[in-house]
């Protein structure tokens, strides 16, 4: 028996790296899934794929449109006669040195980081509490929402504020048993981070500031998000789970 059985639940970003880690992960543990992301294609190979363990349908769309959260959510209610979970993954980092970003970077990551979970989380919020039956939503931050670090002026602060906005929705939609809750992992070894980090100098050097000595792995940011979804954590709301292997215990 999974710790998700019955549970039905829409995972942004969820064509690769962490996204397509925790849709595998959610229906290990019995979840009924609808996930999404901004690259059709890719979220198809994604869905028929992980369609052999057990039941997923896909939306393609962009998170920003508030009209396409709210058709995300309304789909889901169709499909599953309920929504008991959303997991708000989708996201970007753009690496520019602070005098170099431009308003057009600021504006995108801002929109797709942070504006997308205030948009879908109302939607699905909204729904949870009409459905009286409480619910779990849990937001991807990232220890860039606890420090700083260079060249990640509009990723540092979208993440900052995903945690605070966590914390808020958390406050406010207890009263409906509705929880809520975001992950913050450090450096986790995925397409994205390569991609936003294609200096392989910089790659190795990161290594020094984890006490584990290592990168972690999609997988182990799905765990976390499996366990915050579930019931096992019915006491826990408005927290930020760092997932680092140390590096912010050292700094």
């Amino acid at each position: 028996m999974g710790r998700l059985d019955g549970k039905s639940a829409i995972i942004t970003g969820a064509g690769r790296g962490i996204g397509k880690a925790i849709s595998r992960k959610f229906l290990e543990e019995g979840a009924r899934l609808l996930i999404c992301d901004v690259v059709p294609d890719r979220l198809d190979n994604t869905a028929q794929e992980l369609s052999r363990l057990g039941t997923v349908h896909s939306l393609p769309g962009d998170v920003t449109d508030a009209a396409y959260c709210a058709a995300l959510v309304q789909r889901a209610r169709e499909l599953f006669g309920e929504l008991n979970i959303l997991v708000n993954n989708a996201g970007i980092a753009l690496v520019r040195p602070f005098l170099e970003h431009t308003e057009a970077d600021w504006d995108r990551t801002l929109a797709v980081n942070l504006k997308s979970m205030f948009l879908l989380g109302q939607q699905a919020a909204r729904l949870m509490v009409a459905q009286g039956k409480g619910g779990a939503i849990v937001n991807m931050a990232s220890t860039n929402g606890h420090v700083g670090e260079k060249r990640l002026a509009a990723y540092n602060a979208s993440k900052a504020g995903v945690v605070l906005l966590t914390k808020t929705m958390a406050i406010e939609l207890a009263q409906y048993n509705i929880r809520v809750n975001c992950v913050a992992p450090g450096f986790i070894q995925t397409q994205l981070a390569e991609e936003a980090w294609a200096d392989d100098h910089f790659v190795k050097a990161y290594l020094e500031k984890i006490p584990l000595g290592r990168y972690g792995q999609p997988e182990e940011v799905a765990n976390v998000f499996a366990f915050l979804a579930s019931d096992e954590a019915s006491f826990i709301t408005g927290d930020s789970v760092v997932i680092d292997g140390g590096q912010l215990s050292e700094e």
